[in-house]
């Protein structure tokens, strides 16, 4: 029996035989936009890149029509990211307008060429850990990947950290290799101009090479980092300062912002240990059981994981925590826990114990997978403002002279300019409008945000507006006993969708 039921498992897994690479390798594209339909709208900490992807590709240089001029946010930018992918965009979007399609696919499509650059660098960070483990090690890698949630979901938002993470993967592939001058050039990339806290986690990499005697590769860093930081700075002032009508270096503003002036715990803090008991299970799922076993089965591997712990335990003395701040470490640790899965599945058939461990194993995935699937469903509804914009436009598609206001809740739970579909229609986003005002009843439609278990915030249009709909979001877990695996997920309707009395 136990042989019959380790030929299944055989027959499971064959997508681990080595001319399965590019099947491998669609299949995370393929779930990658999975993730992206499911849940296609972002969120208030994507809203700036939105926002130029959109203006870049719809204003061209005119400037003075761009989003960030006006709501420019409370630190600035960079441009660089926004620029690339709108670049690669451009004749795909193009198609789009000549067919008339609706600007809401340039979305998708944005979103979908920054998740391929992400899964490009992913894929050439696999490549290296062939090189420096194994085939074997290399493909558990991406099959753990596949079956986790948070990597493939976050590779399309365009948050800095995103941008950052593909020149981080690419960083790592050639520190892997040891091509150290590429190595210098794509770190000082993703610290000077998206993410400066990469610096920290790349250069604990250049510690463990340090504390291994490996001079020469510190000199050659050392040689090509000044040139770098030279021609890196330069291009984000220039083109930064260019967008923003001012001299500046953007990376420097939040860095001075989020460091120097620790402004970053206004928008919540987090236990010191946070990331390692809430985000890393979550995260990882079933490889974060396989992470310490790799480390005491394989020396190198030890020597990939302890930087990424290393950083998480530096960066953890930060109050304001937040998943997307250590992203950069899911790779490493799923490297390390798939040099572990590797060894289970080599040796599953050498003895009964082993064979038990192989079983456990292919149960860690079945459970990623649910776990995963759990989280997706749970991440739909969690975008209830890009769900409103949508229902409004399909109740209201005949009308042509809509002007709406969209209050700040709406605004940071999945509206874009990607999702304002309607050239005549008149959208507004002007905050602190006092409730139930002059101004307010100006507008012809509301989208107003409902939290409090009263429902006050709709008690100033009682008498002046009717309801068109109402949007639920998510609102947290529950307990059945009817349902297997006896978890619910609870929903609410937190937004309301207005008009105005005298508009029917």
């Amino acid at each position: 029996m136990g042989q019959q039921r380790l030929s299944l498992l055989s027959l499971f897994l064959d997508i681990l035989h080595p001319s399965s690479m590019r099947m491998l390798s669609a299949m995370l594209a393929v779930l990658m936009v999975v993730h992206l339909v499911i849940c296609p709208y972002t969120k208030v900490e994507e809203s700036f890149n939105l926002q130029a992807m959109h203006d870049i590709l719809n204003h061209d240089v005119q400037l003075d029509k761009y989003d960030h001029l006006e709501f420019p946010g409370v630190v600035p930018r960079t441009f660089l990211g926004p620029l690339l992918v709108s670049v690669s965009a451009y004749p795909a979007v193009v198609l789009t307008k000549l067919f008339s399609l609706s600007k809401f696919y340039q979305q998708y499509l944005v979103r979908g060429i920054l998740g391929l650059y992400v899964l490009w660098a992913f894929l050439a960070f696999c490549r290296a850990v062939k090189l420096r483990f194994s085939v074997s090690v290399m493909r558990w890698l991406i099959v753990l990947t596949l079956t986790q949630f948070h990597f493939l979901f976050y590779v399309t938002r365009p948050l800095p950290n995103i941008f950052a993470l593909g020149l981080v993967l690419t960083a790592l592939a050639c520190w892997l290799r040891q091509r150290y001058a590429m190595f210098a050039w794509t770190a000082g990339a993703a610290a000077l101009i998206f993410r400066f806290e990469t610096l920290i986690f790349l250069g604990l990499f250049v510690l463990a090479d340090l504390l291994r005697g490996r001079f020469a590769a510190i000199l050659e860093i050392i040689k090509n980092a000044i040139p770098a930081a030279v021609v890196l700075l330069g291009m984000t002032v220039l083109v930064d300062s260019v967008f923003w009508q001012r001299y500046l270096w953007p990376e420097g503003e939040v860095l001075w912002f989020n460091v120097y002036l620790n402004k970053s715990s206004q928008w919540g803090t987090s236990p010191f240990l946070w990331y390692f008991y809430s985000v890393l299970p979550r995260a990882l799922l079933g490889a974060f059981l396989l992470v310490p076993v790799g480390c005491v089965n394989s020396g190198p591997a030890f020597m990939l994981c302890w930087p990424a712990v290393a950083y998480i335990l530096i960066y953890s003395f930060l109050p304001h925590k937040e998943l997307r701040f250590i992203i950069y470490t899911f790779p490493v640790f799923n490297a390390v826990a798939a040099c572990a899965a590797a060894n289970i599945w080599r040796n599953r058939s050498k003895s009964l114990l082993r064979s038990l461990s192989a079983l456990v194993l292919v149960g860690l995935l079945a459970l990623n997978v649910a776990g995963t699937s759990f989280f997706l469903y749970i991440a739909h509804h969690n975008y209830p403002g890009g769900q409103t914009m949508a229902s409004l436009h399909k109740i209201e598609q005949q009308r042509n002279d809509v002007n709406v206001h969209i209050d700040v809740y709406t605004a940071q739970t999945g509206v874009s300019r990607f999702t304002q579909l309607r050239d005549s229609w008149r959208y507004n986003k002007t905050e602190d409008l006092p409730p139930g005002g002059a101004e307010m009843l100006s507008f012809s439609h509301l989208m107003v945000g409902v939290l409090s278990e009263n429902r006050s915030e709709l008690e100033p249009y009682i008498s002046t507006h009717s309801v068109l709909d109402t949007v639920s979001s998510y609102d947290g877990l529950g307990i059945s006993c009817k349902t297997f695996p006896f978890l619910t997920v609870k929903t609410k309707d937190t937004l309301w969708i207005l008009k105005r009395l005298t508009e029917e």
